[in-house]
This record gives C-alpha cells, sequence and structure tokens, in this order.
C-alpha cells in the first residue's frame, strides 16, 4: 500500500512539473506558420554587384534561381510581384553572401517576368511544400536550358511561353513609399512586451511598438518608414538580434 501511494505521489509531482514546463514554453513560443514565408526588397542581379562583393556567387541573368539565405538549395518558392500580383515558380539556388535587408536575389530574367520595379522590387517569397509540386510533361523551352517545367496547383500557375521576347514601357509609379518592419508576432502581451525591451536594451532603435492584430495575437514592430535609408538603417540594426524571419510589409 505504501509502495502504490508512493508511486501516486511521484506521478502527480511529474505530471504537475511537465504542465508547468509546457506552459512556459507555450507563453514565449513565436506565432509562425509551416511554410517559410517573407515580405521584403529583391536585390536585383547584375555582374557588376558581383564585382563589387555585394553578391558573393555569380547568377546567370537568364536563370530561373533565386538566392535566398533561409531555405535549402534546390527548395521551390512562389516569388510574387505584391504591386502587381505576377508570381513565378523558381529554384533556391547556392548559398550566397547578400545584404540583410534583401530578402533574396532574383536574375534579370525573373525581374522582367514579374514587371519589377527596379527601384522597389517589393516581393514575397512563399516556400512551396514538396507534396505540392509535380513534374508536368515537357512544354515550352528556353535555349534548351529547361528540360521540365515546374507546376504548382494548376489553379494558382500558368505557363507562359517565355520565349517571346517582350519590350515593355516601364512606368513610373506615384505610390507612396510606407513600409513597416514586423519583428514577430507572439500569443501573448507579456512576451510582446518583453521582445519589446530587450530591442530597446541591445540596440539603437528606442520606438519599437506593439500592435494587437486579433483576440490572442501581438505584432512587435517597427514604423512606418517614409524613404528607403531609413527603412534599411532600422532593418540593418534590429538584424543584429539574430531573428531569422524579419519581414517588410506596406503601409497601406
Amino acid at each position: 500500500m505504501f509502495f502504490r501511494n508512493t508511486l501516486l505521489i511521484l506521478f502527480f509531482i511529474l505530471t504537475t512539473n511537465c504542465t508547468t514546463e509546457t506552459k512556459v514554453q507555450n507563453k514565449l513560443k513565436i506565432i509562425d506558420s509551416n511554410n517559410f514565408r517573407n515580405k521584403g526588397f529583391t536585390l536585383i542581379y547584375t555582374e557588376s554587384l558581383y564585382k563589387k562583393g555585394v553578391i558573393s556567387k555569380r547568377l546567370d541573368p537568364r536563370s530561373l534561381i533565386i538566392f535566398q539565405k533561409n531555405l535549402k538549395i534546390d527548395t521551390y518558392v512562389k516569388i510574387t510581384n505584391i504591386f502587381n500580383n505576377k508570381s513565378l515558380i523558381v529554384r533556391v539556388g547556392k548559398k550566397s553572401d547578400y545584404p540583410f535587408f534583401n530578402n533574396s536575389v532574383t536574375s534579370s530574367r525573373i525581374a522582367e517576368e514579374l514587371d519589377l520595379d527596379i527601384n522597389e522590387p517589393y516581393v514575397e517569397i512563399l516556400e512551396i511544400a514538396k507534396d505540392s509540386i509535380f513534374i508536368a510533361k515537357k512544354a515550352k523551352t528556353f535555349d534548351e536550358e529547361k528540360n521540365v517545367a515546374i507546376k504548382a496547383p494548376v489553379s494558382e500557375i500558368s505557363i507562359n511561353d517565355l520565349n517571346e521576347i517582350k519590350t515593355k514601357n516601364k512606368k513610373t509609379t506615384s505610390k507612396k513609399f510606407s513600409y513597416k518592419i514586423i519583428i514577430a508576432n507572439f500569443y501573448f502581451e507579456d512576451t510582446a512586451k518583453i521582445m519589446l525591451q530587450r530591442i530597446v536594451n541591445e540596440t539603437s532603435i528606442k520606438n519599437p511598438k506593439i500592435k494587437k492584430i486579433s483576440g490572442e495575437k501581438y505584432r512587435v514592430y517597427l514604423g512606418p518608414f517614409n524613404n528607403i535609408k531609413s527603412l534599411q538603417k532600422s532593418y540593418n540594426d534590429v538584424n543584429i538580434l539574430g531573428f531569422e524571419n524579419i519581414e517588410i510589409i506596406r503601409n497601406d
């Protein structure tokens, strides 16, 4: 009887400890999605950027490959021009060094296909889950460079004739430049406040903010910023904290 009561007491203690630990871990958990997603400014590759050491590896200007520091080589992603909603399925190439401020490096071909504004190349990078990709039969080729066409779910992607030579008149946009830097979303306001204090204590940034975005979500962010220089400076300042997925969103 004594042995049985002892076991019950030990079980109660262990169960209580595990429950407490789970609650602490949940409280500190940052809200995140399963697949990588990031909005920010891409860097359009040029040979001069490579020669100056801004980008550490060469990128074929006609390739459908991007450099992306958060994702593994050969990961497929959907890259979208947020201003016009044009998108392509592309592949992540070898690891390359490039400015922290940029969320990717794209080839000039990708920039052309998406009609990116070279002065404001604002894109979304979305990791495509392996089970949502299938290999299609050979459709169109570009200088014998592609043997297959990679397609995401049919409802989202259409294949254009990439052999077609396009001449486009680039229009200057009159949209207002206004962005916020999203540090992270949290389940608890207290945890968001801890992050706020860390930013103040460990960086030169003195005005981070918290916004309640739903019943149980609190967002820590910086901004808004009305010019690229102040946006880039604050992004680089907060980057020393080592966050993996800092995001830039338009302040609409």
